[in-house]
């Protein structure tokens, strides 16, 4: 009977090792938000449809959680999200995070600066959307990763 148990802790244990990996080979993703912002919530939400596993963990102290993962001020924007050892800041298309997760570059993430209205999350109907960049960030500074309108890339 005790080796039963000590069997079936192993196997739990083994399910936890690789929890961290979604069904698909897709890496498990976390959002740090603020309790009460819902384009974070419908971002996350897309990141889902998307196939990632997300959980969301809500903060009170956002500022701090970027500070932890190294997001540079001039690129904050509402929410911070780890995955597959990237940091993703603010309403990055999901394309992108796949894109990065692909290519695997030498950066520390991904950001997309402010709240830019059009993108994944940032749905306002009858407004125009928003021209942004996609910025990668790390060690050797920054650089554009690609640029799009709305949810539309328009370059790399």
């Amino acid at each position: 009977m005790k080796s039963r148990f000590l069997l079936a802790g192993a196997a739990f244990a083994g399910m936890l090792a690789v929890s961290s990996v979604h069904a698909e080979g897709l890496p498990a993703m976390t959002v740090y938000k603020d309790p009460s912002c819902g384009c974070c919530t419908a971002w996350a939400d897309k990141m889902r449809t998307e196939g990632f596993a997300v959980e969301v963990v809500p903060t009170d102290d956002i500022g701090a959680v970027k500070q932890q993962f190294g997001v540079p001020d001039e690129l904050a924007s509402c929410h911070t999200a780890v995955v597959g050892g990237y940091v993703l800041e603010g309403h990055v298309p999901s394309a992108m995070v796949a894109r990065l997760l692909d290519e695997k570059p030498m950066t520390a993430g991904l950001a997309v600066p402010g709240m830019p209205v059009g993108s994944e999350g940032m749905a306002m109907p009858g407004m125009e959307p928003d021209t942004y960049p996609v910025v990668s960030f790390g060690a050797s500074g920054q650089s554009t990763y690609a640029r799009y309108r709305g949810e539309e890339r328009l370059s790399d």
